[in-house]
């Protein structure tokens, strides 16, 4: 059976997209060995490595719409401090160290300093996601070890090269299939529909490294601040995740039980 790496991109509220295709790919039987990601997907990648099920983790989005402590606030006034969320995460993240997790875990974050990106694999968990979320202008950079990290998405929104060598099949997931019907609007769907753009060029880069790439139309639909709107993502993903499963278990060898 082949060793199977997952990436999962950033994406703020539509990165709830990749526990509807974690839960499908569980469901199928096909068992994750490592897990890359960034911003949101560092978030999900963290829960699940840490053993909790897609159900769990979406059970812990509903319960404390976890996800959204990473959301800017309605001002513009200001960098944000992402740090002070910390302890939300500590709850759900107990051991605080990629060290602890049962499923090997890579975040990306930038180096803000050195222009360029940061693999985050050892040492403190919860800081090195936040650091993947530090979304630039919004949110204040994290340091760690000295180093200073913003928003891992700002370089690599979808961190293949860390499965590469360690993995013998490779998915992407990507939660930003981009809509075509966009009006400017206010400074926040401004800075959005940029870091959107920007993310998503990046992002289309990877996508010939991926044995499967995922990515739903059904995306198009939603904003990357629509956290109310968490199950129809989810659902999302579930649906198209299963959608492909065919494929998927065809290409990496696996057979449903």
């Amino acid at each position: 059976m082949k060793k199977i790496g997952i990436s999962l991109s950033g994406g703020g509220s539509r990165g709830i997209m990749h526990i509807g295709i974690l839960k499908a790919l569980d469901e199928a039987g096909v068992k994750i060995s490592m897990v890359s990601g960034t911003s949101a997907g560092a978030i999900v990648g963290a829960l699940y490595c840490s053993g909790y099920s897609p159900d769990s983790i979406m059970d812990i989005i509903r319960e404390t719409k976890l996800i959204s402590y990473v959301r800017p606030a309605v001002s513009f006034s200001g960098l944000l401090n992402l740090e002070t969320v910390e302890s939300k995460f500590q709850k759900y993240l107990k051991e605080h160290t990629f060290e602890s997790l049962e499923t090997p875990l890579v975040i990306a974050a930038t180096n803000i300093v050195r222009g360029s990106v940061a693999y985050l694999k050892d040492g403190p968990l919860i800081k090195s996601m936040l650091a993947s979320c530090a979304v630039p202008i919004i949110f204040k950079p994290i340091q760690i070890n000295g180093a200073t990290y913003i928003d891992g998405g700002v370089l690599n929104n979808m961190p293949i090269e860390p499965l590469e060598g360690n993995c013998d099949f490779v998915i992407g997931s990507n939660c930003n299939a981009i809509s075509d019907d966009y009006t400017p609007g206010n400074m926040r769907s401004l800075i959005e529909r940029t870091l959107l753009l920007t993310m998503n060029l990046n992002t289309r880069t990877k996508q010939h490294k991926c044995d499967v790439f995922l990515e739903p139309e059904g995306m198009k639909d939603f904003g990357g601040f629509d956290f109310s709107k968490a199950e129809n993502i989810y659902q999302v993903g579930y649906e198209y995740g299963m959608s492909k499963m065919d494929e998927i278990l065809a290409l990496s060898d696996n057979e449903q039980p």
